[in-house]
Order: C-alpha cells, then sequence, then structure tokens
C-alpha cells in the first residue's frame, strides 16, 4: 500500500516537473521577502516560566515592588575617589539621561540624586534629615563634604556608595512597553541606547561607566549573535568543499546546498508569517536546518549518483532515488520535527519559540531536500566517468566496508556491546551529577572577559548588592505591619535566612524599623529592637515610605530582600532549599513567605522549570522517535536497534557536560532534543536498508555491508561535515553558542559512530542466524 503511493506521487510530481519547481520558485520568492521582515526579538517575559507559582507572585506584586527586568549604572571615578566636581556633574548627568530613555520607569530611578534618596539623624529635639543631595547643593569643597556627610547618616555606602567610595550607582526598573509607541519594549534597542547614550556620552578617561542587567545582556548576547552569520558562511563553505569532494561534481554540490538554503529561507519567512521574531537563542537554528539539509541533500545525490553509474539516465536516476528515499528520509525528517516539537512541553517562552522554529526549518526539509532537489536535478545531465576496473580509492572504501561489516557479527558484537554498556554506566555516573542552572559568575551566555562579566564583576567587587537579588515576598493582613508579633516572625526569618552560606546581607521593613527605633531613643544600639507597642512600632514604621520597597501601600505585603554572592546553580539551591524550609515552619494564618521575585528569584524558577522539564521531555523525544521508527521499520527490533545508540550517546553527552562544568540551562536543554532528533536519521538510513534485505533472508552481515556500500559513504560524511560545521562555534563570541558547538559536534560524531558500530552489532544479536 505504502510502495504503491509512493510510486503514484513520485508519477505524478515527475510527469509535473516543470510546475512543481515552479511552484517552489514563487514560494521561495514570497517566503524570501518575508525573511527580510524578519526583526530581532529579546523580550524579558520569554526567557521566564510564566506559569510557576514563583512567577505567579512575581507577576502579582511586580507593580508595587519592581520586577526583575532592572538596569544597574556605576559610575567609576578611575582616580578611587568620587568627591570632586567633574565626577559629581558626570554622575547628574547620567542619571538625567537614564530618567528619559523611553521604556525606564521613571519612578523607580533611584541613586544619590533622587529626591527619595534620604538622610536621617538624631538630633537634641528628635530626628532630623533631608535629601542626600541637598537643594542648594555646588560642587564646591564644601558642597562636596556635606554630601559625604548625608551619604553617611544615609547608610547607602555598599548600595548607592561603592564601599570603597570609587563609584556611585544608578539603578531603574523597567517597564513591559514602550510609553511612546505602546508597543513591547524592544530590548535590544533599549540595549543600545545604554551603551550610545550613557557609555558612549559620559565614558572617558577619568569616568568609567560599567552598565549590567537584563537588557544590557541581551543586547550584548544579540551584538555576539550578529557573529553566527560569519560562522554561517564559513559552514557553507566547509560544506560545499566536502560535498565537492564527496561528489566530485560542481552540480551535484550546487545543488543540495541551494536546496538547504531554501530551507533556511522558507523557516525564516515563515516564522514571520506567523509572527515571530528571532531571539538570539533561536538564531543557531538556522544553520541547524542547513546543516540538516545537507545531510539529507547528500543522501539523494549519493542515491542518483550510483543509479547513473549503473548506467541509468539522470531523470531516470533521480525518479528512483526520490522513490527509495522519500520514506526513510521522511521518517527521520519527522522524528527531527516531532522531537524538537516535544519542546513545547517546556513552560519558557525562549525555548518553545526554538521549538517552532526548529520545527518549522525541519519540516520544509521534506519538502525542499526530499522533493525539489530530485526534480530539479532531473532536469540536468550528470556525467560520471565509469571504468571497468575499481580505482584505488573504491578498494579503499571496500575494505573499510569489509571491516565495519565485521561489527556485525557475533563474534565483534559481544565485544562491542560490552564496550558500549561500560561505557553506558561510567557515563550514567558522571550524568547523575549533572548541574541544573548556571555554574559560572556572571552573564552565562557571555564568556567571563566579556564587557558585561567584567562590569558585573566591578559592581560585585565594589558593592555590596548587585542584581543577584532574590525577594521573598511577605503577605499578610492589611495594615499587618503594625503588629509586634507579625514583624517579630519577618525579624526571625530574615535573621535564619541570612545566615545562609550564599546569602551577603539582607533587609526588611523589620530590619529598618528597628534601626529607626533606636534613632528615636539616641541612637542607642540596645534600643535596635521592634517596639512593642502599636503606638511605638506606627512611629518607627511612620519614618519608611513605600518608596522604599520595603512595604506597600496598606502595609499588607512586605518583602525580604536577599543579596547573593552569586547566582550559580548551588547559591541559589542551597537559599532556595533554606527559604522552603523556614517558611514552612512559620506560615501561618496571619502571613505567608512566598517565593520569589527578583532577578535570581527568576533564576531559581528557571532553573526548577528546566529540572522539572527534563525527564519528561526526553520521554516525549524518545518517545515519538520510537513510535515513528516501529511505524517506519514495523519492527520492535530494529526500533530498539535504532533507538540504544540514541540514549547512550545522550546520556555520554550529559556526562561530558558534567565534565566541562556545563550546567543544564534554558541554552543546553534543547541541545540534548537537537542531538536526538539529527542523530537519529544515520540510523534510519542504515537500518532502512539492512531491514529489508534481512526481511529476504540475507545474512546480517553481508546485509550491514550492503548498506554501507549504498549508504555508508553518506552517513559518514554527513557526520563530519555536520560536526565540522558547528565546531566553528567554539570561537563564538557567545558563551552559550560555544557550550552548544561542544556537545552538537560530539553528539554527530559519537552518534554516526553509533550507527555504524553499535546499531550493527545489536542487530547481529537480534537477528542471529541459526546454527
Amino acid at each position: 500500500m505504502l510502495e504503491k503511493l509512493v510510486n503514484g506521487f513520485e508519477s505524478f510530481l515527475f510527469r509535473n516537473r516543470a510546475w512543481v519547481v515552479g511552484i517552489f520558485v514563487f514560494l521561495t520568492l514570497f517566503l524570501g521577502f518575508q525573511a527580510s521582515q524578519l526583526k530581532m526579538d529579546a523580550a524579558f517575559i520569554k526567557n521566564i516560566p510564566l506559569h510557576h507559582s514563583y512567577m505567579q507572585t512575581y507577576l502579582k506584586h511586580q507593580k508595587d515592588f519592581g520586577g526583575a527586568n532592572s538596569i544597574m549604572v556605576a559610575v567609576e571615578d578611575t582616580s578611587g575617589n568620587i568627591f570632586n566636581a567633574n565626577y559629581f556633574d558626570t554622575l547628574k548627568n547620567v542619571h538625567d539621561q537614564l530618567f528619559f530613555i523611553p521604556g525606564v520607569d521613571r519612578a523607580q530611578v533611584k541613586s544619590i540624586f533622587s529626591p527619595s534618596t534620604r538622610f536621617t539623624e538624631v538630633v537634641e529635639d528628635g530626628f532630623a534629615g533631608g535629601p542626600v543631595i541637598p537643594a542648594d547643593f555646588s560642587t564646591s569643597v564644601s558642597g562636596l563634604e556635606t554630601v559625604r556627610d548625608n551619604i553617611e547618616k544615609a547608610g547607602i555606602v555598599g548600595r548607592l556608595i561603592a564601599n570603597d567610595y570609587s563609584a556611585a550607582m544608578v539603578s531603574a526598573q523597567l517597564m513591559d512597553f514602550d510609553p511612546q509607541t505602546g508597543k513591547p519594549l524592544d530590548t535590544i534597542a533599549f540595549a543600545a541606547q545604554l551603551e550610545n547614550e550613557l557609555r558612549g556620552k559620559f565614558e572617558t578617561d577619568k569616568v568609567k561607566i560599567h552598565i549590567i542587567g537584563f537588557a544590557k545582556m541581551a543586547g550584548d548576547v544579540a551584538d555576539g549573535a550578529k557573529g553566527v552569520l560569519l560562522f554561517f558562511v564559513i559552514a557553507i563553505l566547509i560544506t560545499a568543499v566536502m560535498v565537492y569532494l564527496f561528489s566530485k561534481s560542481i552540480i551535484l554540490t550546487v545543488l543540495p546546498l541551494v536546496c538547504s538554503l531554501t530551507a533556511v529561507v522558507w523557516q525564516l519567512g515563515l516564522l514571520t508569517v506567523i509572527g515571530f521574531g528571532l531571539d538570539p537563542m533561536s538564531i543557531l537554528v538556522p544553520f541547524l536546518v542547513f546543516a540538516i539539509g545537507v545531510s539529507h541533500g547528500v543522501q539523494m545525490i549519493n542515491a542518483v549518483r550510483r543509479r547513473v553509474m549503473d548506467g541509468q539516465t539522470t531523470k531516470a536516476a533521480a525518479a528512483s532515488a526520490f522513490r527509495s528515499l522519500l520514506v526513510p528520509g521522511g521518517v527521520a525528517l519527522l522524528s527531527d520535527t516531532v522531537g524538537f516539537i516535544t519542546l513545547l512541553s517546556i513552560d519558557i517562552g525562549i525555548i518553545r519559540e526554538l521549538a517552532i522554529s526548529a520545527s518549522l526549518g525541519v519540516g520544509v526539509i521534506i519538502f525542499t531536500n526530499l522533493i525539489l532537489l530530485p526534480l530539479v536535478i532531473s532536469f540536468t545531465e550528470i556525467k560520471v566517468n565509469k571504468t571497468a576496473e575499481p580505482t584505488a580509492e573504491e578498494v579503499r572504501t571496500e575494505a573499510i566496508w569489509r571491516f565495519l561489516a565485521r561489527f556485525a557479527t557475533p563474534k565483534y558484537a559481544v565485544v562491542v556491546i560490552i564496550a558500549t554498556v561500560v561505557l553506558y554506566f561510567a557515563g550514567l555516573q558522571q550524568a547523575n551529577q549533572m548541574k541544573i542552572g548556571d555554574l559560572q559568575g556572571g552573564a552565562p551566555a557571555l564568556h567571563q572577559d566579556s564587557r558585561y562579566n567584567l562590569d558585573t564583576f566591578f559592581i560585585t567587587d565594589h558593592f555590596s548588592i548587585t542584581t543577584d537579588v532574590m525577594t521573598v515576598i511577605v503577605e499578610a493582613a492589611p495594615e499587618a505591619c503594625t503588629y509586634h508579633d507579625v514583624l517579630t516572625q519577618i525579624d526571625e526569618f530574615e535573621w535564619l535566612v541570612r545566615n545562609t552560606p550564599g546569602v551577603e546581607s539582607t533587609v526588611s521593613l523589620a530590619s529598618v524599623a528597628k534601626k529607626v527605633n533606636a534613632g528615636f531613643n539616641e541612637g542607642n544600639p540596645r534600643w535596635e529592637v521592634l517596639p512593642r507597642t502599636t503606638a511605638s512600632l506606627v512611629q518607627a514604621i511612620g519614618q519608611i515610605p513605600t518608596t522604599s520597597g520595603l512595604l506597600n501601600g496598606d502595609c499588607s505585603v512586605m518583602p525580604v530582600y536577599l543579596f547573593m554572592k552569586d547566582h550559580k546553580a548551588e547559591t541559589i539551591e542551597t537559599v532556595v532549599a533554606k527559604v522552603k524550609a523556614v517558611a514552612a515552619k512559620m506560615d501561618n494564618d496571619k502571613l505567608q513567605f512566598k517565593l520569589a521575585s527578583g532577578p535570581v528569584g527568576v533564576m531559581a524558577a528557571t532553573n526548577e522549570a528546566v529540572a522539572e522539564a527534563q525527564l519528561p521531555m526526553m520521554l516525549y523525544v524518545y518517545g515519538a522517535v520510537f513510535v515513528l521508527c516501529l511505524i517506519s521499520f514495523k519492527s520492535l527490533k530494529a526500533t530498539v536497534a535504532v533507538i540504544i545508540p540514541l540514549y547512550v550517546v545522550s546520556t555520554l553527552a550529559q556526562a561530558l557536560m558534567t565534565q566541562l562544568d556545563i550546567g543544564l540551562a534554558v541554552s543546553t536543554l534543547p541541545v540534548i532534543a537537537l542531538g536526538v532528533g539529527i542523530g537519529v536519521d544515520y540510523g534510519i538510513y542504515i537500518l532502512s536498508t539492512m531491514s529489508s534485505k534481512l526481511s529476504n533472508g540475507m545474512p546480517v552481515q553481508q546485509a550491514y555491508y550492503e548498506a554501507l556500500v549504498e549508504r555508508g559513504s553518506a552517513v559518514i560524511f554527513t557526520g563530519l561535515t555536520l560536526a565540522i560545521g558547528v565546531s566553528t562555534w567554539f570561537f563564538s563570541a557567545l558563551k552559550f553558542q560555544m557550550d552548544m558547538g561542544i556537545l552538537l559536534t560530539f553528539m554527530f560524531v559519537v552518534n554516526m559512530l553509533g550507527a555504524i558500530i553499535i546499531l550493527p552489532a545489536l542487530a547481529a544479536v537480534f537477528w542471529r542466524q541459526p546454527k
């Protein structure tokens, strides 16, 4: 039945090949125009698991306390002392410039020039205070000395002023939309504005500007992603050379490359049609689409070339190759597509967009490389030099196939399977130690010596706070902060969490209220306690405005801020576990301690989402591949023979991640699915040839030898070509691209080796010949 459908489809296509090719040309022109309209998109909201409980808390209170999408600008005086006229003029200009950049929440801009940055001191008559920068401020010696005194009284050293007085901070929260256009905030354009209007305008030999925050990081990643174009060009050149060496024909080199590039154009155009942009992570997908397209294209030209050598005309050879490869190639590409679609199960927008982008790209390869390519080849005239005697190269190739065919004999199969089992369990031991989340300081998407990470390290070294802050939201009844028992519980919670490894400092309404109470009592440290009477407590709380971010309007929500030493996976796990343990003991009807807001709160939610998605994703990927292989081969033995090498390689890839200190994060989670989806192609092509011969009673060794003769060269070639192409990513400006390059290179090569070594060994066991 299936054979009749394929034959009928082939007959229809090749009878109407000119019309079909014309339709392809029209669609390519249309989608090419759509692709030219594609824009970069790196919205913050796409990077968080929106349905995670932490993010529900985050979104619920974002309006009152700001979100995790913040910007920190440290203005450094290179002399090491900020108290000079030039520096203060620059700092004020930076504050004002940031204030007026569209997308900044102006009410949340903080620096010593903010009117809300005030000091309070105890005087003979009670309290006195005012703005840190007085209304009559001048950059005279006396004016600067007054500001120095006010800074110390305000207690902002370490927060808005560097611990060594070498820099000052300007921070801001960002809105989700551009107030000028009403459209979602263009994060990458915003990052460019920060670079041009802050660093570009104000950085000099005397003043250095350090900028961190999600928007700036996304902009730097987007800048680094532009280098992908260069890697894409290099990959095309490398692939072109290798395809020519394989085919020894210019026309058979050009056509698969053109059809693979057509698949890329279709993919990018379809993204625009469905209303998607291209984020820095998905920008790597077009290369993978091109590489996968070439791998299937090589299978097609190999099949055509072999048939031409057997004496067929180019058109007949193209039609025959189409018939023989449509089903195995289609099943392989459907396996890839379904494997990528399984990434949709992960509740993170950026991964879901990657899944859609990759699925579209691989799906269109079915049309461009399994249908268009043989049709276009049929219009050409391929000439192959045929000699009566085999060439030296053919003799060497046959010797290689004879050697590899030994793996399909029981004697060698036992050795291979034992070695595979040993490798698997050794890899499994390492894979079980793989960490979830980031294992490096700074932005993990960028190299440690990138400008962004150097800025991060400067701020970490000179300030007591950074963007590595987790906020625990304390929810209670209205006016709860006027009750001593409520604030006592918050104070106890803060003390317990503050003494957790990884927490540098904390602040909450309770800890600040204690300092205010001491102020009411001549600054005596013995009075740095929470007042027991409501009247005294109200007096202390009344000195803390809602703009401090320590309480909301009706005092029913009081965040506890945890400033952490870094956002490494181990640090986050330790702090989250402690918060959960303490909250479980202290939660009651009056108040609830809820995780989490702040940048590290988002990271904690993301890490948990990735950890939860890991096993289901693998089950979905392997489940999809299993079902499609079972439908294709109609044999459980054949399906298992394809699946086992893939699973072993996936385990070894996770072990490699452990050895290289690569954590399982948003950027690396899809790699395993990508590797499985692409790696399955090798096994399907080899076993599809073997299975028909085995069903006719041919011995396993001979069936494998003939499969190698027919498709072995193409399988080995595509594995090496794919690996060489992604290995160029080792030199990327993006750390996550380099990591993906290492993992994909490993998976492409080892999956290919699994298909030509482990698969035949399994076949020798599953299809044992009777003695």
